[in-house]
């Protein structure tokens, strides 16, 4: 027999239940009596007690009427032909009682049944003083004190039942506290959410906001500026614009993750011309080595191309901080079943813009990366400079 989680099969139990029901009758009938009229009033009541004993759980009060009307009559007409049943005959009797008891929630129904069962009780006496030839064979008090116990079996199997509703409430309950905590948390984060949304909106856009308002006045006063300042301006005037736009899909991010598809498209790896472009125009210099055509770079899956950007993108923000002036070499490649991009920049020529930055890019680079399941290293290289490499598989990013 194979045991499932810990209990028994269903049919198993059946089976236990069985057998503990009807063998000790069967055992106990020689120390009552041999005779051939109680042997067979007793094996045509087990097998009748078979059936309803393995039908419990479908018919509960079906089963009992049956089972008691069985043993009622394996009773009367044993004892009509002068033979006497052990009093062990009972049992399968308090078994249904107590199926009755923890399985039947209708209390008609279930009343119904006692009801009945009490009716042929006192009917089945009747016919037993009618029947019984001598006074020995005649139900009395015994058959009382037999049927005493009865009560308890089904009392005890409506304890059981209690006990399972009680179970099965206290789940539920935690159940429906799980569910409010975990709707008071999300409701937590979203309220979180929209803080920093409204903070970010209230400083940062404004800000931004500003920043690019100066940069395009300065645009209209082009023909008063140098050439060198009119290329600086217009650089700055593009990445505030681009700037803007990305804060704006960040913020309806913040405020409802779901409506979050962005504004305007993502940047991929077809963007890093432009890229590279902003760099130059801010005063930084790159040397760019492409292991694989532009085209075949962008049909590399999204999020690839999406983080690819994004780290060559920081890596040349902070070569412009931490190391103005100095040559920044970028190599990419998309080439067997994986994306590698390395930025590298050397000395800077002139000192570093201090407390530059908050420490969260390199944080950012590795995050993507490692949610892509590839590897990053960042670190400062021999001769001063700083080097940040980045391979990513592309086998389960479109996934």
């Amino acid at each position: 027999m194979n045991v499932v989680d810990g209990t028994w099969p269903r049919w198993g139990a059946d089976a236990g239940l069985v057998a503990l029901a009807l063998l000790p009758p069967l055992l106990s009938q020689p120390y009552a009596d041999t005779s051939g009229p109680a042997w067979a009033s007793l094996i045509g009541y087990e097998a009748v007690a078979v059936v309803v004993l393995v039908l419990r759980r479908r018919v509960p009060a079906t089963a009992f009427v049956a089972g008691l009307g069985a043993l009622v009559a394996a009773l009367v007409t044993s004892a009509g032909e002068g033979g006497k049943l052990t009093p062990l005959v009972f049992v399968p009797l308090a078994v249904l009682l107590h199926n009755l008891g923890s399985r039947y929630t209708s209390w008609p129904r279930t009343g119904s049944a006692l009801l009945g069962g009490g009716v042929m009780v006192l009917v089945g006496l009747w016919l037993n003083w009618m029947t019984a030839g001598a006074s020995e064979f005649r139900g009395g008090l015994d058959v009382f004190a037999a049927l005493a116990p009865m009560p308890l079996a089904w009392a005890m199997g409506f304890a059981a039942r209690s006990r399972r509703a009680l179970l099965v409430a206290a789940e539920q309950r935690a159940a429906e506290a799980r569910r409010a905590q975990r709707l008071e948390a999300a409701q937590a984060t979203q309220r979180e959410r929209a803080r920093i949304a409204r903070e970010m909106h209230d400083v940062v856009a404004h800000s931004l906001t500003l920043l690019v308002v100066h940069a395009e006045t300065l645009r209209a006063r082009g023909d008063e500026l140098p050439d060198w300042a009119r290329a600086q301006v217009d650089g700055l005037a593009a990445a505030g614009r681009q700037s803007s736009g990305e804060l704006r899909d960040l913020l309806r991010m913040l405020r409802d993750p779901a409506e979050a598809a962005p504004l305007q498209p993502v940047p991929g790896l077809g963007e890093l011309g432009a890229l590279l472009d902003s760099h130059r125009a801010a005063g930084g210099t790159v040397e760019v080595r492409m292991g694989t055509a532009e085209t075949a770079l962008e049909s590399l899956p999204t999020p690839v191309q999406t983080a690819g950007y994004r780290i060559v993108q920081e890596a040349l923000a902070n070569a412009r901080r931490h190391a103005p002036g100095a040559p920044v070499r970028l190599t990419v490649d998309g080439t067997a079943g994986r994306l590698r991009c390395e930025v590298e920049n050397s000395r800077g020529v002139r000192r570093g813009t201090a407390g530059a930055g908050i420490g969260l890019g390199l944080v950012s680079m590795r995050e993507r990366v490692d949610a892509l399941g590839g590897e990053l290293t960042a670190g400062p290289t021999g001769d001063g400079g700083f080097r940040v490499v980045a391979t990513m598989p592309l086998e389960h990013a479109g996934a």
